[in-house]
């Protein structure tokens, strides 16, 4: 990680929405290196193209490691009926800052294939699930 980027600090009591009194207008639950789960969740997920796919439902962390493993992508439907969850590899998103979310380089018919759930099923639950994750994206989100 980059060391030149500024100190985190505290500067207001936790639970709470105020902005930052440095007057940067940055909610305090958001730091220019740091976000907080819940404002993850919700945040539009577009491919590569700049199309809208969907918006994270939430993430999965490995509870080893603490590293993000999933960016649970809500998919298709409308107004919640119909739609899908599709986990991705954390390290396949990347943020931008002009769509103001993530962006995944794949195809939404590829995205439409891959292994996925409904609302209220808990799939991580199997142990077969992430084989059949890590089996469907293979190498194609490898760390770089």
């Amino acid at each position: 990680m980059p060391t030149d980027l500024p100190t985190e600090r505290a500067v207001r009591k936790p639970g709470t929405m105020e902005l930052d009194p440095a007057g940067e207008g940055i909610a305090l639950d958001e730091t220019p290196r740091l976000i907080a789960s819940n404002k993850v969740e919700g945040t539009a997920v577009y491919d590569g193209t700049g199309r809208h796919l969907g918006s994270v439902h939430n993430f999965m962390v490995d509870k080893v490691s603490g590293q993000v493993a999933y960016a649970v992508l809500a998919f298709g439907g409308f107004l919640g009926l119909g739609e899908n969850r599709h986990p991705l590899p954390w390290r396949a998103l990347r943020y931008s800052t002009e769509l103001g979310g993530y962006v995944v380089d794949i195809d939404p018919g590829a995205l439409a294939g891959a292994p996925s759930h409904g609302p209220g099923e808990d799939s991580f639950a199997d142990p077969d699930y992430q084989k059949q994750l890590e089996d469907y994206y293979g190498s194609r989100f490898q760390a770089a």
